[in-house]
């Protein structure tokens, strides 16, 4: 396996990561946050600690394959792909997790630890900019594996 096999396969291995979390993201968007903004503040605990525990089972392996296959692109990216969509790529990915880390887990730990009938609304509305960003960087993938595959 040359060098090339493993640019190729690197930026595979990101794009079907990439593809996983895009649909996950979105069916937390339009079918997951809004039940949770349905449970009552009563009933919020135990509901959000299950979500946080079967969430982590989901998303734990195409998270870390996207993050560490970005790294790797930014070492290591087919010649046909210029750097510049590289690392857009990877600003994409910092955003999505920044969010995670600044919007959506705090909430979720509220929800869990002192819920009140705003957390599940809130969750709704800060996970925008995750959905963007996963969605910005799907159509990014896409696009640099065309450009690999048709040059």
């Amino acid at each position: 396996m040359d060098q090339n096999d493993v640019d190729l396969w690197l930026l595979l291995l990101n794009s079907v990561a990439t593809w996983a979390m895009v649909g996950l993201i979105w069916f937390v968007q339009r079918v997951h946050y809004p039940l949770l903004a349905l449970v009552s503040s009563d009933r919020a605990r135990p509901i959000a600690l299950e979500h946080q525990r079967r969430t982590a089972q989901v998303v734990g392996l195409p998270m870390a394959i996207e993050g560490v296959t970005t790294l790797g692109l930014l070492a290591w990216h087919p010649d046909e792909i210029a750097a510049g969509w590289v690392w857009v790529n990877a600003v994409l990915l910092a955003v999505a997790l920044a969010s995670t880390v600044l919007l959506s887990v705090p909430l979720h730990t509220r929800m869990a630890e002192t819920p009140d009938d705003s957390v599940g609304r809130r969750l709704v509305i800060t996970n925008w900019p995750r959905t963007i960003a996963w969605s910005a960087r799907g159509v990014l993938c896409a696009v640099m594996v065309h450009q690999v595959l048709t040059h």
